[in-house]
């Protein structure tokens, strides 16, 4: 047994059909991930304990206004870590605990998700183009489900190479979303530490750790970009490797 495992790990499978390659593809994002994600959570809980004088709420009212922006309405929604701004509605939703909240970490989030709501009024080009990708992601999505469950049926994409052609395809736009993805949130988490400090809303002290917060949460799109751009190579060169 412990031969058979060796050849195929030789040629790049495991038991079972699953690439070595791409099951450390997966495993090296999902760690990567989680370890962002904890780094985030523990910074996140320690400088909710920093006071400020202003809620989260007041933050986003505050920022809003200062930028010439009245049609944007800041509202409380239920829920963790459920905070957005929404381009349709014109609404940027804080969760309950940073809408009332008077901490750092709450001034950071508040102020972030204000920076999308400026974005959209300056009319942001990265901002809208991940917003005219969103239908194509949506339906890309859709269709990888069914990709699966194609799979599941017998028809596996990987014996497939039309089929491995469309899944790269699709897989294509959910990754370009991702590094689209990444240049709007940067933008934002700038546009969010610049006003805290010009505001004086945040000391300087309060202000650095606002910045630590804010990288962190930036690292979460760094992680699911990196890991969907390494998976999409994955699938590309086994498509062309099936070609030649």
């Amino acid at each position: 047994m412990i031969q058979e495992i060796s050849a195929l790990a030789q040629v790049g499978y495991a038991p079972g059909g699953f690439s070595l390659t791409y099951l450390l593809i997966i495993g090296g994002s999902l760690l990567a991930s989680f370890l962002i994600s904890n780094t985030l959570k523990r910074r996140f809980t320690e400088y909710s304990q920093i006071p400020i004088r202003m809620t989260g709420g007041q933050v986003a009212a505050a920022m809003l206004r200062q930028n010439g922006i009245t049609d944007v309405q800041v509202i409380s929604v239920p829920g963790q870590l459920t905070d957005h701004y929404d381009p349709l509605k014109k609404t940027v939703n804080l969760s309950e605990s940073v809408y009332g909240m008077n901490s750092v970490a709450a001034a950071a989030v508040a102020a972030h998700e204000c920076g999308h709501a400026v974005q959209h009024q300056q009319a942001y080009v990265w901002l809208g183009l991940r917003s005219a990708l969103v239908p194509a992601v949506e339906l890309s999505s859709k269709l990888l489900n069914w990709v699966m469950i194609l799979g599941f049926l017998g028809l596996h994409f990987m014996r497939s190479p039309t089929l491995l052609w469309i899944w790269v395809a699709l897989f294509a736009v959910t990754t370009l979303f991702s590094i689209v993805t990444l240049p709007v949130e940067f933008d934002a988490s700038r546009r969010a530490l610049v006003w805290l400090e010009t505001s004086g809303v945040a000391a300087s002290m309060e202000h650095e750790k606002a910045k630590k917060a804010l990288f962190w949460a930036a690292m979460t799109y760094v992680a699911a970009a990196l890991g969907s751009l390494a998976q999409l190579l994955y699938f590309l060169m086994m498509a062309l490797g099936r070609r030649d």
